[in-house]
């Protein structure tokens, strides 16, 4: 079962590259949320991923039995999951705002700091 995660976690991350590398605002967002998701799914499967076994310490026992999947991965993904949600929605609105005052979403349009027909800064110091 880890391997079949450990292959989906490869293609996420994969997918997740490409969109980092276009041009359009949204297919870079939409990388971020992918990226956020093959890290969650990562740390999932690095935590074991059992199902016959829950995470509950017995009575007169200090510690999981070896078999039990271990249970601060899960609860670290809940945390991510929240974090990221947020994130997400702050570099939408924050693309959204880009578009409208810039009036486009292709990143390469975005150089409002490179004004067309001034100077180029200098090249040294």
């Amino acid at each position: 079962m880890e391997a079949i995660f450990a292959v989906l976690v490869g293609m996420l991350f994969t997918v997740a590259i490409y969109l980092f590398l276009s041009k359009h605002i949204i297919r870079i967002l939409m990388g971020a949320a992918i990226l956020g998701n093959a890290v969650n799914l990562l740390i999932f499967t690095a935590g074991r991923v059992t199902r016959e076994i829950p995470p509950i310490i017995g009575d007169g026992a200090n510690t999981l039995t070896p078999a039990a999947a271990n249970p601060l991965p899960q609860a670290l993904i809940l945390t991510a999951i929240v974090i990221s949600f947020s994130f997400f929605a702050f570099l939408l609105v924050l693309g959204f705002r880009a578009y409208q005052e810039l009036e486009t979403d292709n990143s390469d349009e975005m150089r409002v700091a490179e004004p067309v027909g001034e100077a180029s800064p200098p090249a040294g110091y």
